[in-house]
């Protein structure tokens, strides 16, 4: 519960700020004639639905087990990572083609006012970002690591505005693209992001294996249970920002079926103990032949 705490805890201190961010950006934007600020508070808004999404999918993957889903809701953290990451692709895209009718559409230079708030936005979506990340590090969640990432996205369309804006100012007449220009490149970006956020998600709704490194400390942690002759077979897959692992150990064939269940419970209560990322594990008892 503290873990899903802290989660929501950031989604809604992210959507409060790029609520009002995107308002401050779009309406720079229209007054100081600058598409890429535009394009940068469209981008935001899309923040504000990740935060939703992430909010939304955090309370649902904190819930217990029931008879329903008797795994528990854990992929709910996987499927919002997917979600938010679809959402980043979605206004990369968009942002994509606004700027391209912009870059062949004559218009005005950008103010050079908007400057300043593009400043400012850069300073806030970093801090954001960093701090959104490090929860999302200690938590391990994908979910909240998308999310810290339409952060980092914002800022980068930020950067990239001031620097078209620059160009434009700098440049005078006939550099007024400079701005669109930045707001396309500022798009490969994000899509670049959408697409490194989205893989991990979907591996983790496909049951992909994790790191090598987990299944060996699993491992370690079964062999060293007194009585444990050696292990076989070792499955895991993500369920949230934890593990559910099923293994089978190897014992002396001669004991008796309930020796065999109690060795299977320590086994099973020492891996919980010591392998944090470990929720869950389903120990298969088979005798050891040499």
């Amino acid at each position: 519960m503290n873990r899903t705490n802290r989660g929501i805890r950031s989604a809604q201190a992210g959507l409060l700020t790029n609520a009002g961010l995107a308002v401050i950006k779009i309406l720079t934007g229209v007054v100081g004639h600058s598409y890429a600020l535009i394009a940068d508070g469209v981008e935001s808004t899309t923040d504000v639905f990740s935060s939703l999404v992430l909010w939304r999918g955090l309370n649902v993957a904190g819930r217990s087990p029931d008879e329903d889903y008797p795994f528990g809701y854990g992929k709910a953290e996987s499927l919002s990572a997917a979600v938010i990451s679809l959402l980043l692709l979605g206004a990369a895209v968009g942002i994509a083609i606004q700027a391209v009718r912009e870059i062949i559409t004559p218009h005005h230079a950008p103010a050079p006012f908007t400057l300043a708030v593009l400043v400012l936005v850069v300073a806030v979506k970093e801090t954001l970002f960093r701090k959104v990340f490090a929860v999302g590090a200690e938590m391990d969640s994908l979910a909240v690591r998308a999310d810290a990432w339409h952060h980092r996205s914002d800022a980068i369309t930020s950067v990239a505005a001031f620097a078209g804006i620059t160009v434009a100012l700098i440049g005078g007449p006939g550099w007024e693209e400079a701005d669109d220009v930045a707001a396309l490149l500022a798009s490969a970006v994000i899509l670049f992001n959408g697409i490194r956020l989205l893989r991990p998600a979907v591996q983790d709704l496909m049951d992909r294996a994790p790191d090598q490194t987990l299944l060996e400390r699993v491992a370690d942690v079964a062999r060293a249970v007194e009585g444990v002759s050696a292990t076989e077979k070792i499955l895991a897959r993500r369920v949230g920002g934890k593990h559910r692992v099923v293994l089978h150990v190897q014992a002396d064939p001669g004991l008796s079926l309930r020796e065999a269940h109690d060795l299977g419970g320590r086994v099973r209560g020492r891996i919980i103990d010591e392998v944090s990322s470990v929720v869950d594990v389903l120990v298969h008892m088979e005798p050891f032949e040499r």
